[in-house]
């Protein structure tokens, strides 16, 4: 009985060609991942620029309260407090709005 023996220790053409496909396969697909995430960066800083160039604008303060005026200073107060919390008035702006209203 004769046995042949193949190759030993080097692929045959069609394992080269194979691991030559997932070689390609894998540089494709990290490459078109490094892009997207390129890209996508490029976007956010892009939109993070934009939105530096655009100042905020100043937010009214409102006139201080006539003395004695209890529920006109709440109603002021509690205007004031919404704005804070929607984001129109900066914690230092609310502050001296604040203590403005307050005396």
């Amino acid at each position: 009985m004769i046995m042949r023996r193949g190759r030993i220790g080097r692929p045959g053409l069609l394992g080269t060609v194979a691991r030559t496909a997932v070689i390609a396969g894998t540089a494709n697909a990290t490459a078109n991942a490094v892009n997207r995430h390129s890209q996508q960066r490029g976007a956010e800083q892009q939109a993070y620029a934009a939105q530096q160039a655009q100042p905020y604008p100043a937010a009214p303060v409102p006139a201080a309260a006539p003395p004695g005026g209890g529920d006109d200073l709440v109603s002021r107060l509690e205007k004031l407090g919404s704005l804070h919390t929607s984001g129109a008035l900066s914690d230092a702006e609310f502050a001296a709005a604040k203590a403005q209203l307050l005396g």
